[in-house]
Formats: C-alpha cells, structure tokens, sequence
C-alpha cells in the first residue's frame, strides 16, 4: 500500500488560510436552494458536501469560488478568491486534441509551478504512460486524475472539487484520498462535493436538504 503522502512533489507549505461562509442563503431561476448556511474551514481542514440532485451542492460550489453572488451573507476568505482557490468542475480544463504533456506544462507555467512537480504529480494519479495522449483519447476516470493534476498544479491552498471522484474507479478514489491528505498535510483546505463516499481521514461533512 503507497504512503499517504510519499513521494510527492516537494512544494513550501501555505500560508494559513481560512475558508468561512456566514449566514449565506442562495437561490437559482427563483427556487431557495440554501438558507442561511453556516461554516468555517481552517488550515489542515477538509469537508464532505453531499445532498440529493438539485439541494445546491454546484451552486454552493460556485459561490465559494466567487462565481455566483449570495442572496445573502457573505463568504470569507483570508486571501482574495482569485489568488487562494483552485477550483476543479464537472470539466477537467483539457483540450481534447492536446496532449497531457502540453496541457500541464501550460498548467503549471500560468501558475508559476515548477513543471517538474508534473510528473511526480501523475505517478502518483497513476497516468505517468499517458503523458503523449491526447486528453481526447482518455476514459473519464483517466481525464478526472489528469484534472486532479491540473487543480493541484495551481499551488492553491483552497480547493473546491466538485464531484471529484464521480469517474474514478476504487484504486482512483484511493489515490485521490492520498492527494487530498497531501495537500491538507501542507496547511490546505479541501471543500468536495460528492455523490460518492469518500473516506477521508478527520473530515468533517454537510448535508444540504432540498428546500421545503
């Protein structure tokens, strides 16, 4: 069994930065989804967002990454949202025509990461083969490690991972646990939405209720 956090790129530590959302009620095409939703997340800190189809996971989501406005409340952050999040979708940003190699080397150099975190990053995703094939020519789970790469690339401490291990099969959703105790181990904060049962080690979890 591959160490928790073995291996690994060595990157500096973050800064200690905090996640907080405060009173914060949002709606979408005129349906409350949330009502005055309350939490805190520190350094080290990881939470599990589940809730049925249509309770405001992706919508949450979205208002933590500054993407959507609340109806109310307001979401804090110690750093501005543009500098602390990575954000990864339902899409893994890779053009489908351009190979992981170019795709994360352009990943990395916008984010002013050393490209040689790249490949210590796929070993540990499991994708170090595929690093000359078109994202296009990939399975879903192999596109979703390859986005895990590219959100971890970004050297942020906040990530927002939306259905991350939706694609991923049993050995995936393992080395996804090990990239997010990684990254909790340097001070990060991990906020994931998920369908999926993800046992995480000290997470804390979240239930949204579809409105009434």
């Amino acid at each position: 069994m591959l160490s928790q956090t073995a291996d690994f790129p060595e990157m500096t530590p973050f800064e200690p930065v905090s996640l907080a959302v405060d009173g914060v009620s949002l709606s979408r095409g005129g349906l409350r989804l949330v009502s005055d939703l309350g939490f805190a997340l520190t350094p080290g800190e990881a939470l599990l967002l589940t809730g049925a189809n249509g309770t405001g996971k992706t919508t949450l989501m979205r208002a933590l990454a500054g993407l959507v406005r609340p109806d109310a409340g307001q979401v804090r952050c110690d750093r501005p949202v543009e500098d602390a999040i990575a954000w990864l979708g339902h899409s893994d940003g890779l053009k489908p025509g351009e190979s992981l190699r170019l795709a994360l080397r352009f990943w990395a150099d916008i984010h002013g990461t050393s490209r040689k975190a790249i490949l210590p990053l796929m070993r540990q995703l499991d994708i170090v083969p595929l690093i000359d094939r078109p994202a296009g020519q990939l399975s879903r789970g192999q596109q979703r490690r390859a986005g895990l790469v590219r959100a971890a690339l970004a050297n942020r401490p906040v990530w927002l991972l939306d259905e991350p291990a939706g694609p991923l099969d049993g050995a995936g959703r393992d080395r996804l646990a090990r990239l997010v105790a990684w990254h909790r181990g340097r001070g990060g904060v991990v906020l994931a939405a998920t369908h999926q049962t993800l046992d995480w080690p000290d997470v804390k979890h979240l239930a949204l209720k579809a409105a009434a």
